[in-house]
């Protein structure tokens, strides 16, 4: 009987090490005489165990990790003479607290099956979403994803069924569906990691929202820093239009939708969504004002729907199972679930699918383990880059929109960068203005200029060059960006500033809350 042994063939699991211990699986099961077949699935998200092997038995997958090539030949002497002493085994991979304590939706299949087998995708309710929105009609997919709450998952948490219904009522011939996968922002990895471990649900979810708003064809923009992402894409197309799931004719359903892979160039401001047009639309990528709305006047003039990678994944489970399944996850208006990337001074970093509600504090501590210094956490930045920096009393916010927009914050596409106290808050917000007049399209004035001038501030703070004086002039530039940029690149790069100023004073110069009376 033949064993399924799991090696991941996700990009951090790579980076790791991974094809060298799927190779010694390999090579040791033949020795041993062992009837092995080797499996590469997507990441289960926790890195710190990558690379991570999983052997398939009647009880379950258990794991062991994170391996070296060293380590291989023990793990299955271990697990075939049946002892669990090995200083790697992890037991069920199921009952690993870190998984076991997620809500995985969106992530339910990453990790589980091989990405580029389709068998493997069917097994797992794959396609059951579009199936059945091949027999609804386009209003009422669009009314079920409205019904659903899903907003969108790229940071801005726009309603995804109001943007549809704009584009399906926009009479136009031609329209399309766009996928922005240009996953920039810091400590994000969710996009990638759906990319890499499940093609097949993204492309559903594409061919789903072709159907509702009457699109015939859809353009997947992929990050220049993700050629595995691309590569994996690529096949996937490729298998599901021999499938028929992509085509002239899908599914037999004489409706039809293509779909095609393009990489961007390297541009962080190519994540927002009309320079992201731009792009695609082979010109330098750079912000259009608004409006037009891409929805009425998008890719070549017409009616697109675009939404981030989370946001179409989300769609196949919404349709298979129901508006009011994922509705009944999360608090407030922030319904479903979000997959939360933890990265930078964490000790367990990877990714976290949580229903909205979950406390940053809960992510941090119960699920990352605390800093990797061991060290006290002091600052925490959510929703990359140009995200806010709170400080250990706000950890017990909820993850939710509206409540993160109350303390100043952002959530952004859900990723969570940590720093112990060793960090020098003056020289984060300088980055922010220095990352800014780096990546800005150069189209606005606030942004183009701001952020330089933003750098040469902040570095006079620093240096203790009157600093009162230049402290109230950065606040001065921060309004002008905010309130005076084109798009979001430039109007949000005074949160991360301002959040240091306003919650670590002292690290400008100046006192610390609660001493400032004093």
């Amino acid at each position: 009987m033949s064993t399924t042994i799991h090696v991941p063939c996700d990009s951090t699991a790579l980076a790791l090490g991974a094809d060298a211990v799927a190779a010694a699986v390999t090579r040791h099961a033949r020795l041993r005489g062992i009837d092995a077949k080797l499996v590469r699935n997507g990441s289960r998200g926790m890195f710190w165990l990558e690379p991570l092997v999983e052997i398939t038995t009647p009880a379950g997958r258990f794991a062991y990790g994170p391996a070296t090539p060293q380590d291989v030949a023990g793990i299955l002497d271990a697990h075939f003479d049946g002892d669990p002493t090995h200083p790697l085994y992890l037991g069920l991979t199921d009952n690993i607290p870190f998984l076991k304590k997620q809500e995985r939706l969106t992530f339910a299949r990453v990790g589980i099956t091989d990405p580029l087998s389709l068998a493997d995708y069917l097994q797992h309710d794959g396609f059951a979403g579009l199936r059945k929105a091949l027999r609804m009609a386009p209003a009422d997919i669009v009314q079920q994803v409205t019904e659903s709450g899903l907003r969108g998952r790229g940071g801005a948490g726009f309603p995804t069924g109001i943007k549809w219904k704009t584009v399906q009522q926009a009479e136009v011939r031609q329209k399309y569906v766009v996928c922005n996968a240009d996953e920039g922002d810091s400590g994000t990895f969710s996009d990638r990691m759906v990319m890499e471990g499940d093609p097949f649900m993204l492309i559903e979810g594409m061919v789903i929202a072709g159907l509702a708003v009457g699109a015939s064809h859809g353009y997947i923009y992929v990050r220049s820093e993700y050629p595995h992402a691309v590569a994996t894409l690529n096949k996937a197309v490729r298998l599901a239009a021999d499938a028929a799931y992509l085509g002239d004719d899908v599914l037999g359903s004489g409706r039809r939708f293509h779909i095609e892979v393009r990489m961007g160039a390297g541009s962080y401001v190519c994540g927002e969504e009309t320079a992201l047009l731009e792009s695609l639309e082979g010109k330098r990528g750079m912000v259009r004002p608004k409006p037009p709305l891409p929805a009425l006047q998008g890719l070549f003039g017409k009616p697109t729907v675009i939404n981030n990678v989370m946001s179409l994944a989300a769609v196949p489970l919404i349709l298979s199972r129901g508006a009011a399944c994922y509705r009944d996850y999360g608090m407030g208006r922030s319904r479903g679930t979000l997959p939360l990337q933890l990265a930078g001074n964490i000790l367990r970093g990877g990714l976290v699918e949580k229903a909205f509600g979950v406390t940053l504090r809960e992510l941090i501590e119960d699920f990352g383990g605390g800093t990797r210094s061991g060290r006290p956490v002091r600052a925490v930045q959510v929703g990359g880059p140009v995200g806010a920096y709170l400080p250990v009393s706000l950890l017990d916010t909820p993850v939710d929109y509206e409540a993160l927009a109350a303390i100043g914050g952002v959530l952004g596409h859900g990723g969570i960068v940590v720093f112990d106290d060793t960090v020098d808050m003056s020289h984060q917000a300088r980055y922010a203005m220095q990352f800014c007049a780096a990546e800005s399209c150069g189209k606005c004035t606030p942004c183009r200029i701001g952020s330089t001038r933003g750098v040469e501030v902040v570095d006079r703070i620093i240096r203790n060059q009157n600093r009162p004086q230049q402290i109230h002039l950065l606040r001065d530039l921060c309004d002008t960006m905010l309130h005076g940029s084109l798009c979001a690149m430039g109007g949000m790069t005074p949160y991360p500033v301002l959040s240091a100023l306003d919650h670590f004073p002292e690290d400008f110069g100046g006192a610390k809350i609660g001493e400032q009376a004093a």
